[in-house]
Parts: C-alpha cells; structure tokens; sequence
C-alpha cells in the first residue's frame, strides 16, 4: 500500500474494539435504528451527540488500561442496495460516508489517549446471516467498489468488512479494496458449530480467499458469534487459521435465528464475556483484535481490558 503506516494492530500489543453499537442504542439508549443502519444518525446533530458519547466510553476504556483501540465508522449498511431503501442517492451515500469517517479521525485527534486506529467499516449486500453467496466475486468486486472507492479516500487507517457469510463476497471486497490501494479485514461470521452458514469451514474459506486474492487481506476476523462458537471455528492447528487476529464477539450464545427472533437483549455476563476472550488471547497470541458485537457494550469490553491486563 503506497504511502501508508503499517497498521499497529499488527504487532503484539492487544487492541480493543467497541462494542455491539446497534444494540446498545436500541436497547439501552431507545433509538429507532432503521435497517440496523446507524450511519443515519450523522444526519441529526442529537443522535450524533448520543454516538460521541457512545465511544468516548470505549476511548477511556482503552486509556485506562493503555491498550489500543480499533474504532469502525457507522457504515455498515452504507452502501447503495441499502442506502436507497433509506432515501439516500449515490451523493447522499458519498457524503455520509465522508461524514462518518470525519467524525472518527476527529474524535481520535482530540480525545485518544492510546492507539486509536480508524476503520472505514463495510458490511454484507445481503443478509448478514444468511446470505450463502448471492452474487460472483465480480459483482461483489463491482458493487462495493464505490464505497470503499469513498471511504479510501477520507484518511482512514484501513477498511474492514464484517460479518460476511461467504467467501464470494469476501473475494470481491478484498479486490475491491486492493484497486484503491487500501489495505483490508475480512470479517466473517460462523454459526454454533463454528462454520460459515454456509457450512464451509473458517479455515478453508481463508484459504479461498487468500488464493484467490494474492493475499489481499491484511488478516481476518470473526464478528457477530459468541466466543464458545469462535473456539469451535478456531480448534483446529491449520495454519490458515493464523491469519486470524480479531474476534469481535456477541453477548449471547443464540444462534443467528434465534437472535433474529429474538425480542429482549440477551446481553449474557460481561465477566465471563472477558475472561473468554483474555483466554482465547492467551492460547492464541496473534488474536490480539478484541471486542464486541451484538449485545456488548462498554462493560463486556471493560472486562475484556481487565483480563487482559491481569
């Protein structure tokens, strides 16, 4: 990648995440999140006052125990199929997205008090639970090429695409990525049993991926699945599996059809939540990426600091 710093992630320090921030504002703050698309809320100064607040949480958490932290811009679902069912038009998507990442580099200059790096988040066309491959890597490739084209351009650090289902999508987002000379996480989500949904296992949808992307990745994820389910994913020894050094983990242990049926928050123990994710650190150093996803928020990953740090 041309003139960009090495990612500091990449080294031995342990980096946090935030937590499951959609969850949180619809449970705990009473925000209406359409669409699970946060990004809207850039577009009203209020809500936007509420998501400073939301990750001024995570900063402090980070500079208390002097650990790094990985923030993702609220553009998930900033994408074009989305953003229209939303009334947002290629240039209201192309500004939101700006907006999103102006608001993070911002944050970081102003208030971090450790490493701080910022992501340009990008997340699946389809379903983010059972999309099992809807488009070719070309289309993938075509399709999310004008955002990441958008968010390579505003400053930040790298682009992440998080919980993605199936290895198409995830060829077509590190080529995509590649062609903006931007480097790339590829997230994927598993089921209970540890594999993709689309049954494929997390190591040989690396290995696919990897292969068919000159190693685009700068390394891999895994979101939006409880740390029992990313253990049954990472009991393997294939090497393919050291490309892993982010786990962004749920609170609860349901399935993802019981979570989408799901009324209540299953927000499951925080201490138990840190002590699992520390633990999985500690058995597998180069998961050194730790936060969370559905159902988390500032107390799960203030366990996680603190387990950490024992």
């Amino acid at each position: 990648m041309t003139d960009r710093p090495a990612l500091p992630q990449l080294g031995e320090e342990v980096f946090l995440t935030d937590g499951g921030i959609e969850t949180d504002l619809i449970f705990h703050r009473g925000f209406d999140i359409p669409l699970f698309a946060c990004f809207v809320l850039h577009d009203d100064p209020s809500a936007e006052e509420v998501v400073e607040d939301y990750f001024r949480q995570y900063l402090d958490i980070a500079s208390s125990r002097d650990h790094g932290l990985v923030l993702e811009t609220l553009t998930w679902r900033a994408s074009s199929d989305w953003g229209s069912q939303l009334g947002y038009d290629a240039a209201g998507l192309r500004r939101i997205n700006e907006r999103a990442a102006e608001f993070l580099l911002d944050l970081r200059a102003n208030d971090a008090g450790s490493t701080v790096v910022v992501s340009g988040c990008v997340g699946p066309r389809g379903d983010a639970y059972a999309d099992l491959g809807s488009m070719s890597p070309e289309q993938a490739e075509d399709y999310h090429r004008e955002q990441i084209d958008v968010l390579s351009s505003t400053g930040v650090d790298l682009v992440s695409a998080l919980t993605i289902t199936n290895t198409a999508e995830a060829i077509g987002i590190a080529r995509a990525a590649a062609a903006c000379d931007i480097p790339v996480v590829i997230s994927f989500t598993v089921e209970v049993d540890g594999a993709l949904p689309t049954g494929e296992r997390l190591a040989d949808a690396i290995t696919v991926v990897d292969a068919a992307t000159d190693d685009a990745p700068a390394y891999y994820m895994v979101n939006c699945a409880h740390p029992d389910h990313v253990e049954r994913a990472l009991a393997t020894d294939d090497p393919s599996l050291e490309r892993i050094r982010a786990v962004r983990a749920n609170a609860s242990r349901m399935s993802h059809a019981e979570l989408d049926d799901a009324e209540e928050l299953d927000d499951g123990d925080p201490v138990e939540f840190g002590q699992q994710l520390a633990t999985l650190h500690a058995r597998l150093p180069n998961v050194n990426v730790l936060g969370g996803c559905c159902g988390t928020d500032h107390r799960h990953i203030a366990q996680v600091a603190a387990a950490c740090s024992s």
